[in-house]
């Protein structure tokens, strides 16, 4: 009996191989030649024609970029003729094949080649010259291979295209321009008849349209389709087979629908019968969705107006140039969405397959794009490419767009092959242009754009946005362009540039990282994914629940305003917490609790009630998170309760010893409880400050900033137990005054008073000197941890923070956020951290901006725009800041918050002057 179970297992295992083996031959094999992205390359031996290690054969990683591996030479695409890299990479791989495709159809598959491939196979070429970098191409090898021995593959790879066409499309713009085998390289192994394209058109009403193209024969075409769980949805659809191409049409009920909140995915199973056996299968995952676009009104998905919250994004990684990976996409795609992106348009070529396949999967609209730049390719070479290009993406649901280059490289011939080659015609734009009903015309000025919004007609969907060059554009700007976006009936939205900075490991250049000056520096996130401010900005601008204003009082009564601007999700299906905090270090007393979800349906408003502790006005700040279906983080805001008057009275210091105070002939000099200050007895400015660790380098101030210096006439009183020095208010003369207060405890109180300059000021407050050198970090209660500029004001949360001093500037290396340098919002208090001691300042005035330094300017730029004006000295206490710009636009032409600010009251009235009020503790405590 045990021989006879082991012979009966014997003969199941011999027949699940068969069944196996034969459920496997009906379905195409892949045979990777190379790896399958910038993690784990197969070596090729490799030898390049010019610039690193030229002329000696070695080993390369394929799929790479050659620069990166330490071969030929970088060159940017504004490079000029003579630095254009024109180098010739040449490969060879030996590969072995299974005798048991012998009767089948192996294609030599190339995900992308830049530039020029020239392909053999055991010495003889297999088909043409393939020209374009970033398309899918084949040969049929199956005549080419030697059965029982290795075979051997060589490709010729020129970086610089023999086609002037392909390099004005690809190789002449503003970006890096590499070489390579940089995606993957694979055998394809197919029955003689098989399915060699398949296109699905999967509607939101259920009906789906399926185009079969086949090779050989075949009688029968079958569909079935399978849910998430695996579960067959809906009845198999057959057809006879009529000759190379046939269509299958059929309905099914009720589909789970895609769009980018609710990426809902079916795999379309495929088959090919001939005499009634299968002879192929394939499998497609797609989604049911409608896009439409509806002429003077806008793009529809699913029945539901869309508005594109985008970004551009380029294949890319700093240490392997175009190669990315599965890994890569995945976390670019979660990275987009985490900034509440729903949109992302391919700047300028088509991605990776995978990149697509994870939008498909964790939902982002595409706009797929033809390469081209400036230029455009020709003609036949387009036709070629576009067909490439959408025969491998066609069946993305994720795609709700093509574009036709950009920027002027639109080649208008093409544009019948978009729609011949796409069932689903999809909608066509034209980047930069008017076309199609769209106007997407790139970094349109504010105004302008408001006016085109008001008064155009067509459907105004920018596809550049907001130049993101170093800490420019971006969250600068955003809130004002988004709220004119988000109002207008005509707006689509519209895409941001760009993603990521595009700054590469030069291997050529001692593994600096280089962004070819400010060419590169465009993103809201570093080469290695750093986050700038911006990103929190967009996050809080773009998060799908929208909160209105609202300020803590005593008799709020935990009811919020709220907008949803989800397409598809009601606010039911978020979840939403509330915490308590204060923000004295202890964390036992802080509060949590869940808030109950509103029903709110799309594009509606609401209220969100919180039902707050009978306690809650006791805390200093209040926290509200909501959480997306999938339980991830839209945003979390914060809301101040206790205002810098109430956390002043806890930091005042009355008791101490007696004030002594003196006049020379040049200051006022006065001691308080271990501390000395000398003030300028002309101009009241602050000379020096001395403890018993010695002097502390904070000195020469409050000088006035976009206003006049004209304190006066100084005197020195004593009121009860505190010295107080002032200057004389005079209209004409002195109309901006001064004030100090030392009290027994050695704790100082400055209080200023003036009008500012002009009518249209950039910025007003007081300045102090504090050497730089002598920084080592601040500690600071107000709203972090990233700076602010007048229009970027959003993404920060209040609490209190700590930061250490850096000297970084945005966009360049060593690329750590965040910055240290620049304006900070809403300060209480600060603590200077100086390498000899400390001292803090506090408020009991409400918006109070703390400014530290003045930001370095970021290296080879021409463009000024993004490099604000800074007041004088080094520490500032603001009652106004200055905008930043972007690349191609002042700060005021980014909308009303990036104007200057207005003071138009010329009176010189004390009531109507502005105020700031300090209080400093120089006491080292």
């Amino acid at each position: 009996m045990p021989h006879m179970k082991f012979y009966s297992n014997i003969f199941l295992f011999t027949l699940l191989f068969a069944l196996t083996g034969q459920t496997m031959a009906q379905e195409s094999i892949k045979q990777y030649l190379s790896g399958k992205g910038k993690d784990d390359g197969i070596l090729w031996d490799f030898k390049v024609s010019e610039g690193m290690k030229a002329g000696e054969w070695t080993k390369i990683p394929v799929p790479s970029n050659w620069e990166l591996q330490g071969f030929g030479k970088y060159n940017y695409g504004f490079n000029k003729e003579a630095d254009k890299g024109k180098e010739i990479g040449s490969y060879k791989h030996r590969f072995s094949v299974d005798r048991t495709w012998k009767n089948k159809q192996i294609n030599l598959v190339f995900e992308g080649v830049m530039t020029d491939a020239t392909v053999k196979v055991n010495g003889k070429a297999v088909g043409p010259i393939h020209q374009g970098a970033f398309y899918t191409f084949s040969y049929d090898i199956s005549k080419h291979i030697q059965w029982g021995k290795q075979n051997l593959l060589e490709v010729e790879v020129a970086k610089h295209s023999a086609n002037k066409s392909v390099n004005a499309a690809e190789r002449e713009g503003d970006f890096w321009v590499f070489g390579g085998i940089f995606r993957p390289v694979f055998l394809e192994i197919l029955p003689q008849n098989h399915i060699k394209r398949l296109s699905v058109d999967a509607k939101a009403d259920g009906s789906l349209r399926l185009k079969v193209q086949s090779k050989g024969s075949a009688d029968e075409v079958a569909l079935t389709l399978y849910d998430a769980q695996g579960k067959k949805f809906g009845k198999t659809i057959r057809k006879s087979a009529s000759g190379s191409e046939t269509w299958l049409e059929g309905n099914f009920e009720k589909p789970a629908l895609w769009s980018s909140e609710f990426p809902n995915l079916y795999r379309a199973e495929v088959t090919l019968y001939s005499k009634g056996k299968e002879v192929h299968r394939i499998n497609q995952k797609i989604g049911f969705r409608t896009v439409e676009v509806r002429q003077r009104d806008g793009v529809y998905i699913n029945g539901q107006k869309i508005k594109f919250k985008g970004v551009n994004r380029h294949s890319f990684h700093p240490e392997s140039g175009r190669t990315t990976s599965k890994q890569l996409s995945v976390h670019d795609v979660l990275l987009m969405k985490e900034m509440n992106m729903n949109a992302v348009r391919m700047a300028h070529y088509p991605p990776d397959t995978h990149f697509l396949e994870v939008c498909d999967s964790l939902g982002l609209y595409v706009m797929n794009e033809l390469g081209g730049w400036h230029g455009h390719y020709d003609t036949p070479t387009g036709k070629k490419l576009l067909k490439e290009m959408i025969e491998v993406s066609e069946n993305n649901p994720s795609i709700i767009f093509w574009a036709n280059g950009n920027e002027g490289g639109h080649n208008a011939e093409l544009d019948s092959t978009f729609f011949e080659q796409d069932i689903q015609k999809r909608p066509l734009i034209y980047p930069w242009a008017v076309y199609g009903g769209f106007e997407t015309t790139h970094y349109r000025e504010y105004n302008y754009g408001i006016g085109t919004y008001d008064h155009g007609h067509n459907i105004v969907m920018p596809t550049e946005f907001l130049h993101g060059m170093y800490d420019g554009g971006h969250g600068a700007g955003i809130e004002d362009y988004w709220k004119a976006m988000w109002a207008n009936p005509l707006s689509a939205g519209g895409f941001l540039w760009d993603f990521q900075d595009q700054g590469i490991v030069r291997t050529d250049k001692n593994g600096i990282l280089d962004t070819d000056g400010n060419r590169g520096a465009d993103g809201i996130v570093g080469p290695y994914y750093q986050r700038e401010g911006s990103f929190y900005t967009i996050k809080e601008v773009w998060s799908p629940i929208f909160f209105e204003k609202r300020e803590m009082t005593a008799v709020f009564n935990g009811a919020f305003t709220i907008e949803n601007r989800y397409a598809f999700t009601n606010t039911s299906d978020c979840t939403f917490s509330y915490e308590l905090r204060k923000l004295d270090g202890s964390t036992e007393s802080n509060k949590t609790g869940a808030i109950a979800a509103p029903s709110i349906a799309p594009y509606a408003k609401g209220t969100l009630q919180v039902d707050l502790p009978a306690d809650w006005f006791s805390y200093d700040a209040l926290y509200i998170s909501a959480k997306d279906v999938y339980g991830k983080e839209l945003f979390t805001w914060s809301f101040p309760i206790t205002l810098p008057a109430k956390v002043a009275e806890t930091k005042k210091k009355r008791d101490g010893t007696k004030v002594e105070a003196q006049e020379t002939g040049d200051a006022f000099v006065v001691k308080a409880n271990g501390i000395q200050y000398t003030f300028n007895k002309k101009d009241g400015l602050l000379a020096e400050v001395k403890n018993g660790k010695g002097i502390i380098p904070f000195h020469n101030g409050p000088v006035l900033q976009e206003a006049v210096n004209n304190y006066k006439s100084f005197t020195m009183r004593q009121v009860a137990d505190t010295v107080i020095i002032e200057s004389k208010f005079d209209k004409k003369e002195s109309y901006n005054t001064l004030q100090w207060s030392i009290y027994p405890s050695g704790q100082l109180k400055m209080h200023v008073q003036y009008f500012p300059e002009s009518y249209f000021t950039r910025f007003v407050g007081v300045n102090f000197d504090l050497p730089e050198e002598e920084m080592q970090g601040v500690e600071y209660m107000g709203m972090g941890p990233y700076r602010v500029w007048k229009n970027r004001m959003k993404g920060n949360r209040f609490g209190v923070w700590e930061k250490a001093y850096n000297d970084v500037a945005t966009g360049e290396v060593p690329f750590e956020y965040p910055e240290f340098k620049g304006y900070h919002a809403n300060m209480y208090w600060t603590k200077f951290k100086l390498k000899s001691q400390s001292f803090s300042v506090f408020t009991d005035r409400e918006d109070v901006f703390l400014r530290l330094f003045t930001p370095k300017e970021q290296q080879d730029t021409d463009w000024k725009n993004m490099e604000p004006t800074f007041p004088t000295g080094d520490i500032s206490f603001m009652n106004g800041i200055s905008a930043i710009g972007t690349k191609t636009q002042k700060p005021e032409t980014t909308g009303p918050m990036g104007m200057k600010h207005v003071y138009y009251d010329f009176e010189k009235e004390p009531i109507r002057a502005l105020h700031m009020q300090l209080y400093f503790d120089f006491s080292g405590k």
